[in-house]
């Protein structure tokens, strides 16, 4: 799917051929993380929310949670904001902008959704994801609204992500390598890692980087 971005910062080029690719991309392009047949216990998403550089010029930037180490799964990692859907969403579009709203007090209305990637799937949740992309038109202050769930938000250049010094791969100790980014200071790995790497190839602005770099994941 895809929406009319409306007045405010446009989204660079790159963005919005990487909506345009979204729709067409196979989902075993990105992982082979496929919903089983019927689905999983529950469907979910998550917003991968780029905006304009300070100013609304400059590095187009990223937004990103990293989750409270108290939760039950997933404790401490970084991830995009989502989450659940709930009976009173539209569909799951509108489940990752409430979501983005509940984590980080995002302004819905400041969000132009361009488009959706293929639905995954996490194992260890049972849960079926929709990646949505959307351009943070309008950006304004966010925070983390309940340390309980969100223990910070981080805001990481595109540039940053992609520079090779800060790629790598990470190897979970059951054995599970996947790529791994530094986005000021904290890991991104897992599915996050692994949708990230996917989007940024999509879009044309990987960079080389050092494959054979591999980093065990810590305790």
């Amino acid at each position: 799917m895809s929406a009319r971005v409306g007045s405010g910062a446009q989204p660079p080029g790159w963005l919005t051929h990487l909506a345009a690719q979204a729709g067409t991309v196979p989902a075993e392009w990105i992982s082979q993380l496929l919903p089983p047949e019927g689905g999983g216990q529950r469907s979910s998403a998550v917003l991968m929310l780029f905006g304009p550089g300070e100013g609304g010029r400059g590095d187009t930037r990223l937004v990103l949670t990293q989750r409270a180490s108290t939760m039950r799964t997933h404790a401490s990692q970084v991830s995009f904001p989502g989450g659940g859907r709930e009976d009173g969403d539209a569909d799951l579009v509108a489940t990752a902008l409430r979501e983005a709203q509940e984590e980080i007090d995002l302004d819905p209305a400041s969000v132009d959704v361009l488009g959706t990637l293929p639905t995954l799937h996490l194992s260890v949740s049972d849960y079926d994801v929709l990646p949505v992309l959307g351009w943070w038109r309008r950006p304004g202050p966010v925070h983390a609204r309940d340390p309980a769930e969100v223990e910070r938000v981080i805001v990481v250049p595109v540039s940053a992500l992609v520079d090779p010094a800060n790629r790598f791969r990470v190897r979970h100790p059951r054995g599970f390598i996947g790529p791994g980014f530094d986005a000021d200071g904290s890991l991104v790995w897992g599915f996050t890692g692994l949708l990230l790497d996917r989007v940024l190839r999509l879009a044309g602005v990987d960079r080389p980087w050092d494959h054979e770099l591999v980093r065990d994941l810590p305790a």
